[in-house]
Parts: C-alpha cells; sequence; structure tokens
C-alpha cells in the first residue's frame, strides 16, 4: 500500500470552483467511507477546509487509485468531472507524505504561517478515525504531519506575524472602511484597526471565534455575535474583553443588527447564503446615516453572502477570492526557510524508517531460520548423545543461540542501516539469496506486520 493524495486548492483552482467543491458534513463522512470501501484502498483522510479538499488515500495501484479517488470526490462535491479535472493535482508515496506535512505547517496556506490549519488537519484524522476509515499508514502519517506542525510553531518563528485568514481579512475590511470614510481622531491610529467601531460575527465556530478576539484586539467598540445557537453565542461574546461592549443576537434579527453595524464577518459553514441581498436591503433602510458604508467581510465556503450585495449602494464586499488577492502579512524567509527544513528533515527520518522496515521481514526470517537450525542441531545431538542430563543440555542450548545471534547480529543491524539509504531493497534481496530465505517465509511476516491496529476509534495523538 502506498498513500496518494488528489485535491484542489487556492492555488490551482479559483474561488468559485473551490465553493462548488467543499464537502462537508454528512457529505464529507459518505466520501471518507466510499474512498475507503473502494477497491485497493486500505485508508481515508479527507482534509476539507475554505483553502482545499484534499482526499488522502492508502492504495494497492497508483492509476487505479486516481481513478476512483477523482470519480468520487466529483460525485460527491456534485460537479461534473470534467470542469474538476483541471483544477485537481496528484502526488504520490514521498511527495504525498512531504505535501501533507508541508500543508500541517502552513507552508501551503493562503496566509503562509497560519496555524489554524493544524488544528483542521487534526481534526480530520479524528474524523477518520471515528469512521474507521485510517489505515496504519494514513495513522502514522497522520502523527508526522502533526509533529512537524508543533515543531514549526515552536522551533521557528512562522507565525510571529500573527496573521490568519481572518487577520488579513479583517485589516482588508478595516483599510476599506478608513479609505472610504476616514474616522474623526483616527489619523494618528494604525492602518487597518478598528477603533470605535461596530463588528457583528455571524456564526460562532471556530473561525467566529477567532474573528471576535482578532477584532477586539483591533479596537473595535462593539462586538455582537449572531448564531442560530444561543448558547453559543453567549459563550463567544463572554469571551470579548471588558473595555468592549459584547452583546448576542437571534439570525432572525439580522438585518436590525446589519443596520447597526460598520463591519459584518460571517464564516458559518452554512450550505447557502445566510446574508442574502434582500437581507442587506432592508438593513439599509433603516440605516443611520443613511449611506453610511458597510463592509462585509465573507470568509465561508461555501460564500455567505450573497454577492448580488456588492452591488447595494454603499456596500461592499470582500471575499476568499480578495482576500488572497491582496497583500498579506507574511512570515519571514528566514522563517519559511526553517520551516521549509523542519519539513525535509522529518521527510527524511520517515523516509528512511519506512525502507529500514521493509527489511525487517527478511530480518525476521533470516533469524527464524536461525533458530530452525540450531534446534534442528539440538535434536540431532540428543538422539547421538542420549546420556546428557538435563543442565548439560540447557547450556548447550544456550550456546548455541548465542553463537547464532552473535553471527547474525552485524549483518543484521548493518542492513537495517544500508536499507535506509537509497538502493536499500538491493541489500534486502542479497540478505535473501545469500542465506536462502524461503520467499514466503518473509511474505507471511510481512501479512503479518501489516495486520497491526491503527489509532483507536476516535482517538488521535495530540
Amino acid at each position: 500500500m502506498s498513500v496518494l493524495v488528489v485535491g484542489l486548492s487556492h492555488k490551482s483552482a479559483p474561488v468559485p470552483t473551490l465553493e462548488r467543491a467543499v464537502v462537508s458534513g454528512d457529505t464529507l463522512g459518505k466520501l471518507l467511507r466510499d474512498v475507503f470501501h473502494a477497491d485497493g484502498v486500505a485508508g481515508s483522510l479527507v482534509v476539507s477546509t475554505c483553502n482545499r479538499v484534499e482526499v488522502y488515500a492508502e492504495v494497492e495501484k497508483f492509476h487505479g487509485g486516481v481513478s476512483v479517488i477523482c470519480e468520487l470526490l466529483a460525485r460527491h462535491a456534485a460537479v461534473p468531472l470534467a470542469e474538476l479535472t483541471p483544477h485537481l493535482y496528484v502526488h504520490y508515496e514521498d511527495r504525498a507524505v512531504q505535501h501533507l506535512l508541508s500543508v500541517a505547517c502552513g507552508l501551503d496556506s493562503m496566509v503562509i504561517g497560519e496555524g489554524q490549519i493544524l488544528g483542521q488537519v487534526r481534526q480530520a484524522l479524528r474524523l477518520a478515525g471515528e469512521q474507521g476509515t485510517l489505515g496504519r499508514a494514513l495513522s502514522d502519517l497522520g502523527s508526522l504531519a502533526l509533529r512537524a506542525g508543533k515543531r514549526a510553531h515552536a522551533e521557528t518563528g512562522i507565525d510571529r506575524a500573527g496573521a490568519s485568514l481572518v487577520s488579513v481579512g479583517l485589516d482588508a475590511a478595516a483599510q476599506h472602511l478608513r479609505d472610504v470614510a476616514p474616522r474623526a481622531g483616527a489619523g494618528s491610529a494604525p492602518a487597518g484597526t478598528l477603533d470605535g467601531l461596530s463588528v457583528l460575527v455571524v456564526g460562532a465556530g471556530s473561525m467566529s471565534s477567532l474573528a471576535v478576539a482578532t477584532a477586539a484586539r483591533m479596537g473595535a467598540a462593539r462586538l455582537v455575535v449572531a448564531n442560530r445557537s444561543a448558547s453559543h453565542a453567549q459563550r463567544l461574546a463572554a469571551s470579548v474583553p471588558a473595555a468592549v461592549t459584547a452583546a448576542t443576537a437571534d439570525l432572525s434579527r439580522l438585518p436590525a443588527e446589519i443596520a447597526a453595524a460598520d463591519l459584518v464577518v460571517s464564516c458559518t459553514g452554512a450550505p447557502g447564503h445566510v446574508i442574502t441581498a434582500d437581507t442587506v436591503r432592508a438593513a439599509l433602510a433603516s440605516r443611520a446615516p443613511a449611506g453610511r458604508p458597510l463592509v462585509l467581510l465573507d470568509l465561508a465556503l461555501p460564500r455567505d453572502v450573497d454577492p448580488a450585495a456588492a452591488g447595494l449602494r454603499g456596500v461592499s464586499v470582500i471575499g476568499l477570492e480578495e482576500v488572497r488577492q491582496g497583500p498579506h502579512r507574511g512570515a519571514h524567509e528566514e522563517d519559511v526557510a526553517a520551516v521549509r527544513r523542519i519539513v525535509a528533515e522529518e521527510l527524511a527520518a520517515q523516509v528512511s524508517a519506512d525502507r529500514a522496515a521493509r527489511v525487517a521481514p527478511t530480518v525476521v526470517a533470516l533469524r527464524a531460520k536461525a533458530a530452525e537450525v540450531v534446534d534442528a542441531e539440538l535434536a540431532r545431538l540428543a538422539g547421538r548423545v542420549p546420556g546428557l542430563d538435563a543442565r548439560a543440555r540447557r547450556e548447550i542450548a544456550q550456546s548455541m543461540r548465542r553463537i547464532a545471534d552473535k553471527l547474525l547480529h552485524a549483518p543484521t543491524v548493518r542492513v537495517k542501516e544500508l536499507a535506509g539509504s537509497p538502493g536499500g531493497d538491493s541489500y534486502e534481496a542479497v540478505l535473501r539469496v545469500l542465506f536462502d530465505l524461503d520467499p514466503e517465509a518473509v511474505q507471511a511476516v510481512t501479512r503479518a506486520d501489516a495486520v497491526a491496529p491503527g489509532w483507536p476509534e476516535g482517538e488521535v495523538p495530540t
């Protein structure tokens, strides 16, 4: 089995295509299970965010795996395969491993170095564990990716700018408000702040939580959280610092709350538009003073805000496409280089370990053959010298086994070391030929080793 990834991201596809291809909720679980149950597949994992949709699988054959994953992704995303194919990328074996490590470290994000992706990868692994679709290779790869991501944030300054998709979007929205309606007393304030403004956050998930915290840090005077679940909205509003006025609202009150806001941030993950053009039109009718600029920051995929709202007077809509094209507070080049070194180190260690693991069945088979030879000689000795007492038999047996172990120690240790280097398979082949090992014996060890369990259901390393 080898790891294969098929996906599309903000680098390979425009936002409208990503919006159509996004999979979430029940559809995500069905995609996981259908890939897992496909012929030649032994494990599946799906990383689906507003920046990417990627299917990872343990496959027997490359071409068969690519074909079935593309078909299932197109079917569950409800996008014709012909429209999806031009935007898909494929990575296999070591390249697939390297790709997930880069993703988990934030190197492949729209905002380089953002830390939210690490939690999203962990959540994807947890869901695959709950659905029972994680094979051994994907379990190991998940652990490796999480470790690399943690190292990236702990050992480098990749996130020193504190940039995230949310913070970049809020910066863009604040700058736009500053440009279209300069505020009294804002001349000395840093560009991109929300000093004195009223912000409405629609949704109460992880991105909404980050939006609330960032808006408060940027100086918002009033924060309102609107959500279907009142308890979730209240929990989020309660996290706002005391210096900021915080409130909650039901989604039925959206027109009134939009009318009172300077900036609306929406990131619900709902399947359709949460803020329609009619909702915004109704809000403008009661807005005071009339014509006061309104910015709608839509960080959801699929989009929460009806694009038609951008055609209303005084309304600006900033979506993921605009965030992607705008200037980012990116990570420093030296930090990016340092994270790339971490990815390279982890990948090299994993490749070496995989190569060494491939020779392990041959080493086990060799030791098993040596044990059989020792046992056969002990049996022959017992037949030829029947008068040996039990103590003498034990001493002779221990001596013979020690001799066999010492003779095999150096070659088996060395072959494991050499197996971790390029061309290591040839050393394993030489070992099998020199000691005339039965291929069936080696395969038996390989099959037994492959039946190792993955993570317990619902458990993911932290």
